[in-house]
């Protein structure tokens, strides 16, 4: 079974696309970037001349709080990624941005692959993500004693 979803209360994707489909115990989360319902970019700063100041350590956090919203919508949460991809514009953001990740994610977390791109759908834009989850339809309960963990 597979099912799409497109998510109100988040910005609307720029194309004919859903946020999520899940394929049974399987989650896909499309790129996902810091933009917001209102198509402001958390991350984006612009100043009284017009000069734009833009932030990788927010928008990284902004990417990961989306997929999280995301993911939560189909019952899964950001532990349940397996695999990230992530999008720079510049890998001069890496240390920024890899910061931010480190601060949610561990070596026991999703695998990842990050990749520098030319451009990404809006200027403001300096990092995109898409991930895989995997969530089991019928999960198993879990323990509630070290001793039933172990058994």
């Amino acid at each position: 079974m597979t099912d799409a979803k497109v998510i109100d209360r988040l910005a609307t994707p720029r194309g004919r696309f859903p946020h999520v489909k899940v394929a049974g115990d399987f989650v896909y989360v499309s790129g996902t970037s810091s933009r917001r319902q209102d198509n402001t970019f958390v991350g984006v700063e612009v100043d009284e001349m017009g000069t734009t100041a833009l932030d990788i350590r927010a928008q990284t956090r902004a990417v990961i709080e989306n997929m999280r919203a995301i993911l939560a919508e189909v019952g899964a949460e950001l532990g349940d990624l397996v695999q990230v991809t992530s999008y720079l514009v510049s890998m001069n953001d890496f240390g920024g941005y890899n910061e931010v990740y480190a601060e949610l994610f561990d070596e026991n977390g999703p695998t990842r692959t990050t990749v520098a791109v030319h451009q990404l759908p809006h200027p403001h834009l300096l990092i995109e993500m898409q991930g895989v989850a995997y969530r089991p339809v019928a999960r198993p309960p879990h323990p509630t004693t070290a001793s039933e963990a172990l058994s």
